[in-house]
């Protein structure tokens, strides 16, 4: 399980600072729910051990994948800072640590000048985050999709079933199927034994351009 010091919010703090905060911690089976969409908190989240993954759902009840998050890190950073809901679902992927921080301590650190500003950068990169995710469900087809994760983390297709590739993508597990087939056949990757090998990089880049292979 990761300290709270392995967070680059936290780096900067004293022991003495960092005893003072008070952190609860919950652990977590494979599966379980941390928190719902529309649920409120006076914590921080702190992701300690495990996977998590953040998502939506509709109004017919479909889930909307955004994002994993794999610890040391913070969950629903906004969420907190902001005093609203939860504007996602969080559940565990694995089995996992969660650490409690109590929202009043967080503003007990920001007479930290170093904390203030591990604070902003981590607040920009969240934003940077989901400017990426807005961009990849608005602009990006199903095979620039692909072909995005192929290109930027293709080990997680030894990880993942393809049923859990597809829900990560937002996409049917045929739609994925259907076109890695493609890519397959095009000699642009080769899949044996659930390790995925990149044959043409270029080409790759050329898909997550064009939108389409």
């Amino acid at each position: 399980m990761h300290r709270l010091k392995d967070i680059p919010l936290f780096s900067t703090l004293t022991e003495a600072q960092l005893n003072e905060l008070h952190i609860s911690v919950k652990h977590y089976t494979k599966g379980s729910i941390v928190f719902y969409e529309g649920d409120e908190s006076d914590y921080l989240h702190l992701l300690l051990d495990g996977t998590v993954r953040l998502y939506k759902t509709t109004p017919k009840g479909t889930q909307i994948h955004m994002h994993n998050f794999a610890a040391p890190e913070i969950i629903a950073l906004f969420a907190a800072f902001e005093s609203i809901p939860f504007p996602a679902s969080c559940e565990f992927l694995t089995e996992g640590t969660i650490g409690l921080l109590p929202l009043q301590k967080i503003h007990d650190c920001l007479e930290n000048v170093d904390f203030s500003l591990a604070l902003i950068t981590a607040l920009s990169r969240r934003m940077k985050l989901l400017a990426n995710l807005l961009h990849k469900e608005t602009v990006y087809s199903s095979e620039a999709k692909i072909a995005d994760l192929i290109y930027t983390n293709a080990s997680v297709f030894e990880r993942l079933k393809n049923n859990e590739i597809a829900s990560m993508l937002n996409m049917t597990p045929e739609t994925l199927s259907r076109i890695l087939s493609k890519l397959k056949k095009e000699e642009i990757i080769t899949i044996k034994d659930h390790k995925l090998t990149i044959l043409d990089k270029t080409v790759l880049e050329t898909i997550i351009t064009t939108n389409k292979i």
